[in-house]
């Protein structure tokens, strides 16, 4: 399979996505569900995002909302602070770090953008959880993660019943691409959402089936690390699937990935190493 040419916009430069890059995730959350992602204190949070720009991220994505099943109601006004502190702390360290925010607030994404410069938003609700995120994104021009879901953080383990998953999830792409082409937003990157909304079944189906994606000519974004898809038929725990998922991630890079958004960037690089290798090779 021929490397993705597809390429992102990020303040006026061309991120080439030939080879794929990776997203390291950095939680400000007392809650997340792998335990090892969650930063408590500053020293913590520098610490975590110079090891994952060591280890090779291109992006940092910050989340100050946890999106677990069942996860507790985070109020925008604490959302907000969360986020505030870590950038101000980021920036000031890393200055050049490309981030990116994880949230589907418009009020949230707005503010961020504005006073800390973040290049990025990443929507886990796709749009369907605030209707002012598309303008928010489009009056920045910043690149935004469409990410397919079904209800919301609360009740999204509810939300399976599919007649045919794959086929949902891209009518629902098509739907958002053209209203934010309409609004001027270009660089949109596609997240099939892991474990938002699906059975593992489910999951396991969008993953064979993600090649399927590629018709959209956009960038693939996939969340797949330590995630709950992986960890239950193993019978073990977010702590104990890093080969699976190291696993995952290669199966989805062969099916046409441009990101992986992972806990652990040193394994995620290695892989598309070796990925990339191989595809030269042959």
């Amino acid at each position: 399979m021929p490397l993705n040419s597809i390429s992102i916009r990020i303040k006026n430069r061309l991120i080439d996505l030939s080879t794929p890059i990776v997203m390291g995730i950095l939680n400000v959350t007392p809650d997340s569900f792998y335990a090892a992602s969650r930063v408590d204190d500053d020293h913590m949070l520098i610490s975590r995002v110079q090891g994952l720009l060591d280890d090779g991220a291109a992006i940092i994505d910050v989340g100050g909302y946890s999106t677990r099943p069942f996860a507790l109601e985070v109020s925008e006004k604490e959302e907000l602070a969360r986020l505030s502190h870590a950038l101000e702390i980021i920036r000031h360290h890393f200055p050049n770090a490309v981030i990116s925010v994880d949230t589907f607030r418009s009020t949230v994404a707005d503010e961020l953008i504005r006073h800390f410069g973040v290049e990025m938003i990443n929507d886990i609700s796709g749009g369907t959880m605030d209707g002012k995120m598309d303008e928010v994104v489009a009056y920045h021009q910043v690149p935004y993660v469409l990410m397919h879901i079904k209800g919301s953080v609360q009740t999204m383990h509810q939300m399976t019943s599919y007649r045919n998953v794959t086929h949902e999830i891209a009518l629902f792409f098509a739907k958002r691409l053209q209203h934010l082409s309409e609004l001027g937003v270009c660089d949109v990157i596609l997240d099939p959402g892991f474990g938002f909304s699906k059975s593992v079944e489910q999951n396991f189906t969008v993953l064979r089936n993600l090649s399927h994606f590629q018709m959209f000519e956009k960038p693939l974004l996939v969340g797949l690390s330590r995630k709950s898809m992986l960890y239950k038929p193993l019978n073990t725990d977010p702590e104990h699937v890093l080969p699976a998922t190291i696993a995952a991630n290669t199966i989805a890079l062969t099916a046409g990935a441009s990101i992986l958004r992972v806990h652990d960037v040193k394994e995620a690089v290695q892989a598309i190493e070796v990925y990339k290798q191989t595809v030269v090779a042959s």
